[in-house]
């Protein structure tokens, strides 16, 4: 598995991967940090991410088991040169997300905001 930087052309397969439109996924790609993990040149997941007041926020993420593993590597990887935090959000149903935040060594810190109703946690790693 590749990891590589977003480009705009990417905007059409992360809009699928996320149902969302494409102008939405062009925005994210032109506003946050955004990375890509391919597999025989197909796009299987994706993070994005930026970085403020001391803390890399991961804002949203991706993909099959195996890529959304590899690229929590990216913020984190990020964050450890800037000497800051890493903070994730995770919608509670989204148990793969959230386990595999807990692999990565975040650490379950309390509730995050709703969004679209749908209740969140907070994962921190230091």
């Amino acid at each position: 598995m590749d990891v590589r930087d977003a480009v705009e052309a990417d905007a059409e397969r992360l809009a699928d991967l996320t149902d969302t439109p494409r102008d939405v996924m062009r925005n994210l790609i032109h506003d946050r940090t955004v990375r890509v993990a391919e597999r025989d040149e197909d796009i299987v997941g994706f993070v994005s991410y930026d970085a403020r007041e001391r803390t890399v926020h991961i804002t949203q993420i991706e993909g099959d088991p195996d890529a959304v593993e590899r690229l929590l590597d990216e913020p984190v990887r990020f964050a450890r040169t800037e000497n800051m935090a890493v903070e994730l959000l995770a919608p509670e149903s989204e148990e793969r997300a959230r386990q595999a935040a807990r692999d990565a060594g975040f650490e379950e810190v309390g509730t995050g905001p709703h969004f679209e109703g749908e209740p969140t946690r907070r994962y921190r790693l230091e």
